[in-house]
């Protein structure tokens, strides 16, 4: 295919009106239960003998299959993946999981195993300070979060998997697991980004459930991970595609009073307003380093939210408009822009003239987590060019630019030579 026409910086300060729409009953002794049937015959005597025969008969029977019938089967849960938002999600988890009837207590985290600086395993500090020391320090995740650095027994049993891992580590994980998981499993994935293929661009939920053979929702939001660890305020959006009883059932797992979370039926709108806001997060980034101010950088926000919605719509034609004003979408947008890891490391980047590149800032600054905006920008930008669609985002298309050295970061609010059309 042709190469997109040069471009030495882009448009952002424009209106894009004119594109295309865009889950065992408890195993009593026999003795237990002899017991418990003799009292029932006892306590029903006396009724019983102004019964008829066949009457008593009944009564009888129908009380002993009573005690006999299974209580339905309890969910267990884990949770794959052990970082920031991966320790704040099992402690939500755990607080329900301990309530809640229909849920085992325990919650599996699978940790990713680190040696810490003391020499200490990262899952044994885990397991015994219950608390993440390296990624979040100071908070307990609740007593029955276990930690285990085997990923196959870590979801062995559960019908339940939360998958929050950075999202190019994903489709390893899914090999890993790829035979591993039977009978009826659900999975939501909070992990915000894509996988670029050949063929085309892959959300991480059809990677899950195409390489799993599960059926995937996903939980997106306006979600700083260390606000949501002490409890502060927090709105969530579950998206699903057909089944509402297992978005309830997901809402009911991490609802609380401090997190409230709301079911629509759009996975692939929820889900990526999770992924394209870390590009323009990115963006917002480059605005603060180079001190332009508030104004420049809700304008930056404003056209980003309309790159998102086109983009979407291109993409996915069921994508629904309303989804934008959900949590996943303009509340996650603003709150990133605000005090997200992407827009902290962009605006060091821009301080320091893009002479530092990001995996030098990201080791530097974040200390094992990882950058979600620049490896999205770089897999949003392959999408544009194999499309030819480079012309009608170039916000996106910028915040690549720049990520790899072809433009200089003041280029986030530079026109371009060309209008789109």
């Amino acid at each position: 295919m042709a190469s997109p026409p040069r471009r030495v910086s882009s448009p952002l300060l424009y209106s894009l009106a004119s594109l295309p729409l865009f889950q065992a009953l408890p195993i009593y002794p026999s003795s237990f239960l002899s017991l418990l049937l003799s009292r029932s015959l006892s306590s029903s005597s006396s009724s019983s003998s102004s019964m008829a025969p066949q009457e008593a008969a009944a009564s009888v029977a129908q009380k002993s299959s009573s005690i006999d019938e299974p209580a339905p089967l309890r969910n267990r849960v884990t949770v794959v993946g052990s970082g920031n938002w991966g320790s704040v999600a099992a402690k939500l988890i755990a607080s329900n999981t301990i309530r809640l009837p229909s849920f085992h207590d325990e919650v599996r985290m699978w940790v990713f195993e680190e040696t810490l600086p003391s020499g200490e395993k990262l899952t044994d500090a885990i397991n015994t300070r219950n608390e993440n020391v390296k990624y979040l320090p100071g908070i307990k995740l609740g007593r029955n979060v276990v930690a285990d650095p085997d990923l196959v027994n870590a979801v062995t049993g559960s019908n339940m998997l939360v998958f929050v891992t950075p999202h190019q580590f994903m489709e390893g994980i899914c090999k890993r697991l790829a035979g591993n998981i039977s009978g009826d499993v659900e999975a939501i994935s909070l992990i915000k980004g894509m996988e670029v293929k050949m063929e085309g661009p892959c959300m991480i939920s059809t990677l899950i459930t195409e390489q799993l053979g599960i059926n995937c929702c996903v939980l997106m939001g306006a979600n700083i991970a260390n606000e949501i660890a002490v409890e502060k305020f927090s709105e969530a959006t579950v998206g699903y595609r057909e089944n509402k009883e297992v978005a309830d059932k997901w809402v009911q797992l991490f609802s609380t009073s401090y997190f409230i979370v709301t079911p629509i039926q759009d996975v692939e709108g929820v889900e990526l307003c999770g992924t394209l806001k870390n590009v323009v997060a990115i963006a917002a980034g480059f605005v603060d380093g180079l001190d332009m101010g508030n104004n420049t950088k809700a304008a930056i926000m404003r056209i980003g939210l309309r790159e998102m919605k086109a983009f979407s719509k291109m993409l996915f034609s069921s994508v629904k408009d309303s989804t934008f004003f959900e949590s996943c979408g303009v509340a996650d947008l603003i709150t990133t822009c605000l005090g997200g890891r992407n827009r902290k490391v962009a605006e060091a980047f821009a301080k320091n003239g893009g002479k530092r590149s990001f995996d030098e800032l990201e080791a530097e600054m974040l200390q094992g987590q990882k950058l979600q905006g620049v490896s999205t920008a770089k897999e949003v930008y392959a999408v544009l060019s194999h499309r030819g669609w480079l012309q009608f985002f170039p916000l996106f298309a910028t915040v690549h630019e720049i990520c790899i050295g072809t433009l200089p970061p003041s280029a986030i609010v530079e026109h371009s030579e060309r209008t789109p059309k």
